[in-house]
């Protein structure tokens, strides 16, 4: 007999090898059938499920028959072949049982189970995380969790095989503006003073390069104190870090390029598309798609006619930006849709309206702007848009920085209305050339995506540029319209960086303050160095199918930044607080 006392063999792995084998197993009941004299016990755990029978002696069935469901025992007897109309094959073990001649209560359950533990998803999530240890038993459950330790596991082989050195870096820091609140930890040595947790190790892999490390990898924690949505963690989240020496952006692609491709087909069977990925202008994806985070599988795209409507005396429409998204010929357009669709940009995104044509086989145009609209200004239209006979066109009109969202939201909405996404595929993209700067709503320039990016013209941009036209050589890469990771070639020279700084509105005192670490480092021979960091819980997310980024993640915090299971965040005693200089002064 092999393993040990409380089993000889997983619940997965008895065959019919095994007939006749004096053998132990172990592990939740998950089912009780009582046949009056005779109980089928499936026995489960984390590996699979096998049949126990339980007969013959009375006082052993009476015994077996009471046991709470989801209780944990461990079970004796032999193995024999099940009776051929009692097969199983969904089950690995589906053609064996085990007779049971002893069984023993490990661990009795000794409440009421607050949900099914293989209920469907119906159950409230709130309900599910306070009971988490009860929730993963399921099995869709620890099939993610399992997933998420291959993945982990291969990232970590793919990265080592192309060179990168695995580096941990700090979990207690010090605060710096990056984005995101920052989780801070008071000081018990230094009143006053706090530590603060890493919203990513993003000034420490930069230094890592200054160090003379070429290539750094890290399955990394990063903590953000920032509100939650389907595809964000609050708390606390996981990525693939990684920064590589004497590189372009292109470096940072063809590396990271071939691990999704690679991470992607080995977890899946749907198709991947092949890669060099496309590479998107900012400036094109927001006009094409109406977002930075396209899904490329929509095969709908977004075209300006502005000039053509500056012509046309349409009430709604001027000194307005116009945009169509065009349903070619042939697809399945009723009256219902076009009105449900006008709902949807109302109630939905809050737009005024939603203009439509619809080209009849006659060449006329039906809609309620039709008649605005000229014979020339419509031949005009079909010719800019390449627009056909049979085709609907649905018109948005609003100022900039509107209509990009706006557009981008519909144009997602009629692909999925219409089942124009193929979910067979993941196809992947970069959105490139990023603006350097941005015009907050008060009018002032601050740094459009990282701080630390290298802009595109170096100091030369800087100083003979209007700030909003400078790019930088900053990308994002993006899956099915999930953003998996911003990157960048990084600033690695403190004159572009003091200037780069003194745009935004920062002195070069605060550089110094802010981020003393790194500017003190580039002094002292800083090689060019890019990089980015992918979200492992998304990637997560989409290999596993899930809408919710919370069902990859083994204890997650729910909507609410709120761990429901360990009772975070809590209160702590006087004491605690004392030893490290801190008194409350919450008003209630």
């Amino acid at each position: 007999m092999k393993g040990n006392m409380y089993r000889t063999y997983k619940c997965s792995e008895l065959r019919e090898k095994h007939v006749g084998e004096e053998i132990k197993l172990a592990g939740w009941v998950d089912t009780i059938r009582d046949l009056g004299g005779v109980l089928f016990i499936d026995l489960r755990d984390q590996y699979g499920v096998t049949q126990v029978v339980v007969s013959g002696d009375e006082e052993k069935v009476e015994f077996a028959s009471k046991i709470p469901t989801e209780s944990t025992i461990s079970v004796s007897g032999k193995v024999r072949l099940r009776d051929e109309e009692t097969i199983n094959l969904k089950l690995e073990t589906g053609t064996v049982e085990l007779f049971a001649d002893k069984i023993e209560i490990l661990g009795k359950r000794t409440k009421a189970l607050p949900f099914e533990i293989e209920s469907d998803r119906s159950v409230r999530e709130d309900l599910r995380l306070e009971y988490r240890f009860l929730d993963l038993r399921a099995r869709k459950n620890l099939e993610n969790l399992k997933l998420r330790a291959e993945l982990i596991q291969f990232l970590r082989l793919k990265m080592i095989e192309q060179g990168f050195l695995e580096v941990q870096t700090p979990i207690l820091t010090s605060s710096s503006p990056e984005g995101a609140r920052d989780y801070l930890v008071p000081s018990r040595m230094y009143p006053g003073k706090f530590y603060a947790l890493p919203q990513a190790p993003q000034q420490f892999k930069q230094l890592l390069m200054v160090s003379g490390i070429d290539k750094y990898f890290q399955i990394a924690p990063c903590f953000r104190d920032e509100d939650s949505r389907a595809d964000r963690s609050p708390g606390e989240f996981y990525q693939l870090d990684m920064e590589m020496a004497f590189a372009t952006q292109e470096d940072v692609f063809s590396v990271m390029e071939k691990v999704m491709y690679d991470t992607f087909t080995r977890f899946s069977d749907k198709k991947v598309a092949e890669y060099p990925f496309p590479r998107i202008p900012y400036e094109e994806a927001m006009l094409k798609y109406g977002s930075d985070k396209p899904d490329l599988r929509n095969p709908l795209e977004i075209k300006d006619v502005t000039n053509i409507f500056e012509k046309i005396d349409i009430k709604v429409f001027n000194g307005k930006i116009v945009r169509t998204i065009t349903l070619p010929e042939g697809a399945a357009v009723e009256r219902s849709f076009y009105d449900g669709m006008t709902e949807f940009a109302i109630e939905d995104c809050k737009a005024k309206g939603l203009a439509w044509i619809k080209i009849l086989e006659d060449g006329e145009w039906q809609g309620p702007i039709a008649k605005f609209i000229d014979e020339e200004s419509r031949k005009e239209f079909m010719k800019q848009t390449d627009t056909k006979i049979g085709d609907s066109v649905f018109f948005i009109a609003e100022h900039k920085g509107i209509v990009e969202k706006l557009a981008g939201e519909i144009r997602k909405e009629i692909g999925k209305r219409q089942g124009l996404i193929d979910d067979s595929e993941y196809r992947f993209c970069w959105i490139v050339d990023f603006p350097m700067y941005e015009l907050t709503d008060s009018g002032k320039i601050d740094f459009c995506h990282n701080p630390f990016s290298m802009p595109q013209g170096g100091l030369e941009a800087l100083t003979t540029k209007d700030p909003l036209d400078i790019y930088a050589y900053q990308y994002d890469i993006v899956c099915n319209g999930i953003e998996l990771s911003s990157g960048a070639v990084r600033n690695h020279d403190p004159e572009i960086m003091i200037k780069a700084f003194e745009i935004a509105g920062y002195t070069e005192e605060d550089i110094k303050t802010k981020f003393a670490a790194l500017f003190k480092a580039f002094h002292y021979g800083a090689p060019p160095h890019a990089g980015i960091a992918p979200g492992v819980d998304r990637i997560l997310m989409l290999l596993a199918g899930e809408e919710s980024i919370r069902e990859v993640i083994a204890f997650p915090m729910n909507s609410k930044a709120q761990d429901l299971l360990m009772g975070a965040p809590g209160v702590v005693t006087e004491k605690q607080l004392r030893e490290v200089h801190i008194k409350l002064d919450i008003k209630k």
